[in-house]
């Protein structure tokens, strides 16, 4: 019994009758319209004096609201509508406007089912209530079954007395059940009626693909920035921590480096959480903070790496350094594997040891290597990390280069090929 008091009259089922309610005021300028049609043709100015007439009117309108349900914010407002009311999920509809002629089809249908059905379900909930609760109350006060209420004349007997309660306790109960059963129909052929096309589908996953493809390059930035700021950091500190009594200026050098390395990277970090947390993964990754390039920011990388104890023997050639020489992605892309690199052998190989850089422009390709003694410098897999070397793999992939990684006689060699033409 509660569950059925529940479906008949619970939040969802109130909802829905709204949601038909509304549909039945959406409905009346329709219906007067075809008042207008119906009445010199019947004959009868008074049209809404008779039922058939009403009826009438009622089914002429409704074509005319099939043709205006093809203005285009028809289906975003049904969409919202039914997301609200009716307790459909919001991707099982198509927000956007109807484009495609069977997108217009399926939405003038669904307008013309929405006002229908909550045409005559509005219509009986004005007429219901108030002759189902005279019915109720019929007993109860005599000055009701006067004749000139208009009451039919075996309300006089004492049986109809003793039924009527029961018979207006069956009709709002009958009328509940025809909204709860109408708005439930209404919520089940929605999604076919507004649901998103194959179209719509298609570019809502483009959509995702393309979200998750920056989110994933964010994620990557992230990686190579924080990873890089924290090897150098626990580097210098660990350097200035041994030689703080024996070597102050080296102490202060080491401090100012940790300095620059954090106030750095925090702007980095500030900026991308920025664009997470906003939710707009499309634009600037960087906002105001530029993403570092290799033409731009590699002399700044590399005293850094330098100052956490790191021996840097760097080879680079003209074309790195210009900017007109250098497309923007990859310029972009070579400064985070050229980090990526120096930071493994900070963490790998500390501060012991010389690295040797080469970023050198040969056959249509920028060439970066990165070398250092072998020893315990391979950057081998750790529980929650070993992220660098796949990201490394993923730039060099996206802008249609490659890479090598791996031990060679002596030493661990980093080599990353990316084309200076045809880049994206």
């Amino acid at each position: 019994m509660t569950a059925l008091a529940r479906l008949l009259f619970g939040r969802r089922a109130r909802l829905r009758w709204i949601h038909l309610i509304l549909g039945g005021a959406l409905a009346m300028p329709y219906v007067l319209v075809g008042s207008v049609v119906v009445g010199p043709v019947a004959g009868d100015a008074n049209v809404f004096g008779s039922l058939p007439l009403q009826l009438a009117s009622f089914a002429l309108g409704l074509p005319l609201a099939a043709v205006t349900s093809l203005f285009p914010l028809t289906r975003p407002l049904e969409s919202g509508v039914v997301r609200s009311l009716c307790g459909v999920e919001a991707d099982r509809l198509a927000y956007g406007p109807a484009r495609s002629k069977g997108e217009k089809g399926r939405t003038a249908a669904w307008f013309t089912l929405h006002l229908g059905a909550g045409g005559i379900v509005a219509g009986m909930s004005l007429a219901v209530p108030p002759f189902a609760g005279t019915l109720i109350v019929l007993p109860f006060v005599p000055a009701l079954r006067d004749d000139r209420m208009g009451l039919p004349g075996f309300f006089h007997h004492a049986w109809a007395l003793v039924l009527s309660p029961l018979a207006g306790g069956a009709m709002l109960a009958a009328l509940a059940g025809c909204a709860a059963g109408c708005g439930a129909l209404l919520a089940r052929w929605a999604p076919a009626l507004l649901g998103p096309s194959a179209e719509d589908r298609v570019a809502a996953a483009e959509a995702r693909a393309a979200d998750l493809a920056v989110r994933n390059r964010l994620a990557r930035e992230l990686h190579d920035s924080v990873g890089h700021a924290l090897s150098a950091v626990t580097l210098q500190a660990s350097a200035a921590r041994r030689l703080l009594d024996t070597d102050p200026e080296f102490v202060r050098e080491a401090l100012a480096a940790i300095e620059e390395t954090t106030r750095r990277t925090v702007g980095e970090l500030d900026a991308v959480l920025g664009v997470l947390r906003d939710g707009d993964a499309t634009g600037d990754a960087w906002g105001t903070a530029p993403a570092p390039t290799l033409a731009a920011d590699l002399d700044g990388l590399l005293r850094r790496t330098r100052a956490a104890g790191l021996r840097v023997d760097a080879t680079v050639a003209d074309v790195a350094a210009d900017p007109r020489a250098l497309p923007a992605p990859v310029s972009r892309e070579a400064y985070r594997i050229v980090q990526e690199g120096l930071s493994n052998a900070l963490r790998h190989a500390g501060g012991k040891v010389t690295v040797a850089l080469r970023v050198e422009a040969l056959d249509g390709h920028l060439r970066i290597t990165v070398e250092n003694p072998l020893g315990t410098a391979a950057p081998a897999p750790r529980p929650g990390g070993g992220h660098g070397l796949r990201g490394v793999a993923d730039r060099a992939r996206l802008l249609g280069g490659a890479t090598e990684a791996g031990p060679e006689g002596p030493v661990w060699r980093l080599h990353v090929r990316l084309p200076l033409k045809g880049t994206a």
